[in-house]
């Protein structure tokens, strides 16, 4: 499986353009997908020296990516003058702490990828109370 993280929020905590604290098991949990055989691509608004630092800290902790922010290693970025880059990742899964709902712990993170369930499913087993009961779609009367 082809799997892009983002790096600030994520990996770790805000503190953008420094490089904030690591998110408990982050690190961890990123290694253990990848001996499991999954891709890893970073997928961040980072660029040039910014996400240098970040690479050179994930690299520090032992955690190479597959690909930053590319689909590929060899593909050429837009910064280097490929007019046909697009800035869409092809993943089959997106870590970030953008999603609705916001970002998981990483020890649901790796649960939901090993077990390939949705959030949904994954929440409704463990809390059903987080998920609402069936309402009136909002933009019903």
């Amino acid at each position: 499986m082809i799997i892009a993280v983002d790096f600030d929020g994520t990996i770790v905590e805000h503190r953008y353009p420094a490089i904030g604290k690591e998110i408990p098991f982050a690190i961890r949990t990123l290694k253990q997908l990848q001996a499991e055989g999954h891709l890893l691509i970073l997928w961040s608004v980072r660029m040039g020296r910014l996400l240098d630092e970040a690479v050179a800290w994930c690299r520090e902790r032992d955690l190479e990516f597959y690909a930053v922010n590319k689909d590929y290693a060899e593909e050429k970025a837009l910064e280097e003058g490929n007019r046909h880059f697009s800035r869409k990742i092809k993943a089959d899964v997106f870590i970030d702490d953008r999603n609705v709902g916001g970002l998981p712990d990483w020890g649901a993170i790796y649960q939901m990828i090993t077990e390939k369930t949705s959030a949904q499913e994954y929440y409704s087993g463990v809390a059903p109370e987080l998920l609402s009961e069936k309402k009136k779609p909002w933009w019903k009367f």
